[in-house]
């Protein structure tokens, strides 16, 4: 029976609670001992948003939850800044009792975290942010989404201006900017600019763009990242590169990864389809 203390990453939820609690049977996952780190993306395409935010929510302190695209869509729909669109999985959440408190819990969530060694984001980072600008710009974000003018920050959170970054952003466009990066991006141009056009696999993207982890001089080389949101990508399991969404909601695999010591492990529960892709 396993003893030590062990912490997982864990890709893309987009509702699938079943596949969650397999998966902490499978790793024998104890919440007095283990910490898991969830990518973000935790609702949405999958048919129980509702449990899945519920079963994470009783995780406690032995989880830490990062918040994707569908999670801030939630959000935004939730206040009334966003439609709901065809193919959310959202009602049970928006209709529950303590929907006000589900709410108050999402926007508490974090937008990226540095433990264990590793950088964890949604989607991704720019090549012109190190370490600390990511983590800078990702709790501007959380400020905002946990303040008082939350529903202000949600009508100005979406757009792709500014494409490129630039330390002299300030307000609205710097916040966009940041959170397009964390939860949105896969594929920028050598300089960094932003690709919202291309979502397909990395071998079939256009010649002018690359991943956001193969841009050249990136000031997080070297630093051990994990991220999901790219369920197209598949599983990358670099000694500094973790993507691990890999479409669980799409029929794929729900994929978690032990990073403790040397010997990194993978397990994967088989999913079944919620959705077809596109």
């Amino acid at each position: 029976m396993q003893n030590a203390s062990m912490n997982y990453i864990v890709g893309d939820l987009q509702g699938c609670c079943g596949a969650l609690d397999r998966l902490l049977v499978r790793i024998a996952f104890s919440p007095s001992r283990d910490h898991v780190y969830l990518l973000g993306d935790l609702v949405n395409r999958g048919p129980s948003s509702l449990a899945t935010v519920r079963r994470v929510q009783g995780l406690g302190g032995s989880a830490t939850s990062l918040l994707g695209n569908h999670d801030l869509h939630l959000l935004a729909v939730a206040h009334g800044v966003r439609p709901a669109q065809r193919g959310d999985t959202l009602d049970d959440v928006l209709k529950a009792p303590d929907r006000p408190a589900l709410i108050d819990w999402l926007r508490q969530q974090r937008m990226a975290v540095h433990e264990q060694g590793w950088l964890m984001v949604h989607a991704g980072v720019v090549p012109q942010w190190n370490l600390a600008t990511a983590l800078q710009l990702a709790g501007e974000v959380e400020q905002c989404l946990r303040g008082s003018e939350l529903i202000d920050f949600l009508h100005v959170m979406y757009g792709t201006e500014p494409s490129r970054w630039d330390p002299s952003l300030t307000g609205d466009a710097r916040l966009r900017f940041a959170v397009n990066v964390l939860t949105r991006t896969r594929f920028v141009k050598a300089d960094g600019t932003l690709d919202f056009k291309t979502k397909s696999a990395a071998d079939a993207a256009p010649a002018d763009v690359l991943p956001w982890f193969d841009a050249p001089n990136r000031a997080t080389a070297g630093v051990p990242i994990a991220f999901g949101h790219w369920s197209a990508l598949g599983l990358v399991n670099r000694p500094d590169l973790l993507a691990l969404d890999t479409g669980c909601v799409w029929g794929g695999q729900l994929t978690a990864v032990a990073i403790d010591g040397e010997q990194r492990e993978v397990i994967q529960i088989q999913c079944e389809p919620s959705q077809k892709p596109g």
